[in-house]
């Protein structure tokens, strides 16, 4: 049975909605989820330490402020280095997931920054493999349909300024969880 944690900050429970869909669709006949919340002042338990170094691959999670990756997720990133000295996560399976308010957000610079953060750990990265979705009748992305951002490094949502119940869409949704299915099966074939 591999392991894949997914590790996030969420700010107002928006970008907590997408790791709980990245972990249901890591949740395999061959692999297990665990879901680690970093928290506001950027920490994690020991415990939890000890699962991301125990994990087959690890999901990297965070809102984009300001056009990169939050305050809590950046004081995560930098405590990474224990384990980076001890090359504790080399050839783990690598991902990411990112969600703000409007449409681009310069989010690709956060899963840039994650996939910067996971080739520091000598990590293999996998993206969703999934093209981009539209409305094939208006060619425009429709909130309804999985991808209709064009992530192709790692998963993207947009939530509007309401509730956690009610945004991210569907679609967003569904990509997120695709995308932990994808990072189940690109651990199970690595570790086989």
């Amino acid at each position: 049975m591999k392991t894949i944690a997914i590790v996030y900050h969420s700010g107002f429970g928006h970008t907590e909605v997408i790791a709980k869909s990245v972990a249901e669709g890591a949740k395999t006949e061959s692999s297990t989820s665990q879901l680690i919340k970093i928290h506001q002042d950027g920490n994690i338990t020991e415990n939890e330490w000890q699962q991301l170094n125990d994990a087959d691959a690890i999901i990297f999670g965070a809102p984009t402020y300001m056009g990169a990756a939050s305050g809590p997720f950046k004081i995560f990133q930098d405590a990474t280095s224990k384990p980076w000295f001890q090359h504790l996560w080399k050839d783990k399976i690598a991902g990411g997931f990112t969600n703000s308010g409007s449409m681009s957000g310069n989010k690709v610079n956060t899963l840039l920054q994650f996939v910067t953060l996971a080739m520091q750990h000598g990590m293999i990265w996998a993206g969703p493999g999934m093209f981009a979705g539209k409305n094939k009748e208006a060619h425009i992305p429709d909130p309804e349909v999985a991808n209709r951002l064009g992530g192709y490094i790692g998963a993207m949502a947009q939530s509007e300024n309401d509730s956690p119940e009610n945004t991210p869409p569907a679609g967003d949704i569904a990509f997120a969880k695709a995308y932990g299915e994808r990072i189940a099966e690109v651990t199970i074939k690595f570790n086989a």
